[in-house]
């Protein structure tokens, strides 16, 4: 009987370890048992054997260190991101300094949702999820990274976020200006496209802000 819980525990490890994140419904097809699941993946998080991404989601260590054996790790922590919270899109802070907009280096994932406000942390970082307008829902890509789907917004709907979520606090041009925006990275396609956004019902004080930005 104790091989037979082995044996079964082992074949759930193996199916675990192929899956860039899994949670109990992934590993119905092997195991229909809920409890002795979370008993079984309890027992191999407490023994390191699993990371928990959030609850009830899990990636195995195998998993990870291989990523990060091919170099494939770097793009993990974004891939993630829209799976943790969704539907959502890297942007704001995260996104502005990989584009050096931002002068500041930027310790957190942030991301944009249609949904509530949330926060998750785990082992690849704080994740905060910030609400916009389902008209503002817009304006990124889907970048495939070593077979990695990642959600990312562009610099100008990054930009757009940023602004929009900040504009109750930018109250006159001192305040604006006192964002440090590397202004001179944000080239002609960037001003042409964040101007598509403006036009979007609700935008016109963001624009606002951005002309003071310019000038």
């Amino acid at each position: 009987m104790r091989n037979d819980t082995k044996s079964k525990a082992s074949k759930i490890m193996v199916l675990a370890s192929q899956l860039p994140c899994f949670s109990l419904d992934d590993l119905a097809g092997i195991e229909s048992d809920k409890t002795y699941l979370k008993i079984t993946l309890s027992r191999y998080e407490k023994g390191g054997k699993l990371i928990r991404i959030k609850r009830g989601m899990y990636v195995t260590e195998a998993y990870i260190s291989n990523l990060q054996k091919t170099g494939r790790f770097p793009v993990y922590p974004e891939f993630i991101a829209s799976i943790l919270y969704q539907p959502s899109y890297l942007s704001l802070d995260y996104v502005l300094y990989q584009h050096n907009l931002l002068t500041e280096t930027a310790q957190n994932f942030t991301a944009v949702t249609r949904n509530k406000t949330a926060h998750f942390t785990n082992a690849f970082g704080n994740y905060f999820y910030h609400t916009i307008k389902h008209e503002f829902f817009c304006g990124f890509e889907i970048i495939k990274i070593n077979d990695f789907m990642v959600y990312k917004a562009t610099k100008a709907k990054a930009l757009f976020d940023f602004l929009y979520l900040r504009q109750n606090l930018l109250i006159n041009k001192e305040a604006i200006r006192e964002l440090r925006l590397n202004m001179g990275n944000f080239n002609r396609n960037d001003v042409k496209e964040i101007g598509k956004y403006f036009k979007l019902k609700g935008a016109q004080r963001v624009a606002g802000i951005f002309n003071v930005l310019l000038g």
